[in-house]
C-alpha cells in the first residue's frame, strides 16, 4: 500500500470555520510519566486544545486536540481583544486513523498532526490599500 502513516491534510479541510486555542500542554506518556516523543522526529509531542469554530460540529467533535512536535513548548498567537478564545491556524496538518476500542463497540477515530500554529491569516501579504478619493 503506497499510504502510510498519516495523511496530510489542509486546515481548511479540518476547521472549515476556522478554530480557537485554549492552551498547550506536554504530553506524558500515561505508564512512564515521561514525555511521549514523535516516532518519526524524536521530538517531545505537545497537545493544543481546540475548539472548532464550526457551528455544526457536536460532541467530542467540538473540542479536540492537535499534537505538535517540537523541541520547545508551541507558542500561541497573541490574544485578540474582544474575543474569549486565541483564533489559531495549524501548519502543514496530518491525520491519522486508528482503531478506538476503548468503548462498548471499535470505532475508526483520528488523532490531528501540525508541525506547527500561528495566528490566522499570518505570512500572508495583505491586500493592498485603495486610495481615498
Amino acid at each position: 500500500m503506497a499510504i502510510q502513516g498519516a495523511l496530510p491534510v489542509a486546515f481548511g479541510v479540518v476547521f472549515p470555520a476556522g478554530a480557537f486555542a485554549l492552551g498547550v500542554e506536554a504530553i506524558t506518556d500515561f505508564e512512564t510519566k515521561r514525555p511521549q516523543v514523535d516516532k518519526e522526529s524524536g521530538l517531545p509531542l505537545w497537545a493544543v486544545d481546540v475548539i472548532d469554530a464550526d457551528p455544526e460540529a457536536r460532541g467530542k467533535a467540538k473540542s479536540v486536540k492537535v499534537k505538535i512536535a517540537a523541541e520547545v513548548c508551541p507558542t500561541l498567537p497573541d490574544e485578540v481583544p474582544g474575543l474569549p478564545f486565541r483564533p489559531v491556524e495549524f501548519e502543514q496538518m496530518a491525520v491519522m486513523p486508528y482503531v478506538d476500542d476503548s468503548g462498548r463497540r471499535p470505532r475508526v477515530a483520528y488523532s490531528l498532526r501540525a508541525r506547527g500554529v500561528k495566528a490566522p491569516n499570518a505570512g500572508r501579504r495583505a491586500a493592498p490599500a485603495k486610495d481615498a478619493a
